[in-house]
């Protein structure tokens, strides 16, 4: 009877160790449905709400167990804050990147870095961006940038669980500001915490929570870096969606900053909407088993390039 007990309660661990390991959909609706709360008004710049979504992403970072990075998991900066036009008082908020890291295992390799990242930041309120900008009400920005900051986290996990078996290092970055101007982003890779140099790649989700019923996933920057465009063809139909590959068409989104860098890119999204920046980017639209299979897709593609045994390298468009 003991050994009876006792394997079942072993086999429970091992199913809750897993369950851990694993990308869920219920944990990814968890974290939508936290961050695109009302209580979260929109998640700008500078309020309280932006700072309980920062000790929302640093908890979930330390319950996965990934590390801060050289002691701690914010990188503190002052964001110049977008006015409406004829507006002339300039305003400006201080926020934060939320930074974890997972060290890689290859003597060598581990000094090289994928960088993963999504912004968690949103209109708030309304104002100069909003596509209805003479309403003030709460935006919420559930797509736009919850799908892709609670895939940061879902990808994150499940990395960090299976950490032994990657070679390079991964940095995960939650950026702030980046609806005012990819400031995050641009600040991180003028102060980066490692040389830029030693980046590889850098795999950006920024709305992908509105999968279609043909399931594509777009994506740009396949082709600037050597065998991207091959690689991320051929996941598909592995993961059963249909990925749309473009070799460059690099967007307008945190990976932005780091391509101007000279610095691989993935852009993800799942496509625009009619709900885009408008108070209307409602949780309940989310497609969750969509925006499952987009994680398994890109943690994929992130652990196969982490473990390449060969040099990742910069490969620049060619213009006529």
């Amino acid at each position: 009877m003991r050994k009876i007990i006792l394997f079942a309660l072993c086999s429970a661990i091992s199913a809750s160790a897993f369950a851990q390991a694993d990308i869920t959909e219920k944990e990814l609706k968890e974290h939508l449905w936290t961050l695109a709360s009302p209580k979260m008004k929109g998640r700008f710049p500078g309020t309280a709400e932006n700072k309980k979504v920062v000790e929302y992403l640093t908890k979930q970072f330390k319950k996965s167990g990934i590390a801060p990075y050289q002691g701690s998991y914010l990188q503190e900066f002052t964001a110049k804050i977008r006015v409406k036009k004829g507006v002339t008082d300039t305003p400006y908020a201080k926020t934060q990147n939320v930074i974890g890291y997972i060290e890689g295992n290859d003597p060598q390799l581990k000094n090289e870095f994928i960088v993963i990242g999504a912004h968690y930041d949103h209109l708030g309120m309304g104002g100069a961006s909003s596509k209805k900008p003479d309403t003030t009400a709460i935006h919420y920005g559930a797509d736009d940038n919850a799908s892709g900051t609670a895939a940061l986290l879902e990808i994150a996990e499940k990395l960090a669980a299976n950490k032994a078996n990657l070679k390079r290092s991964i940095l995960i970055i939650a950026f702030g500001a980046e609806e005012q101007g990819l400031l995050g982003s641009k600040y991180f890779t003028e102060h980066p915490l490692v040389p830029l140099s030693q980046i590889k790649l850098m795999i950006n989700m920024d709305m992908v929570g509105r999968m279609n019923s043909e399931k594509h996933l777009y994506m740009g920057g396949a082709a600037t870096f050597d065998g991207g465009m091959e690689l991320m063809k051929s996941l598909g139909p592995e993961i059963g969606i249909n990925p749309i590959v473009n070799a460059y068409d690099v967007g307008g989104s945190d990976h932005v900053s780091f391509y101007k860098k000279n610095i691989p890119v993935l852009g993800f999204h799942t496509g625009g909407h009619p709900q885009y920046h408008t108070p209307e980017d409602d949780r309940k639209l989310i497609n969750i088993a969509g925006e499952k299979l987009v994680c398994d897709y890109i943690y994929k593609a992130l652990v196969t390039v982490a473990n390449r045994s060969g040099a990742i390298l910069f490969v620049p468009e060619k213009k006529n």
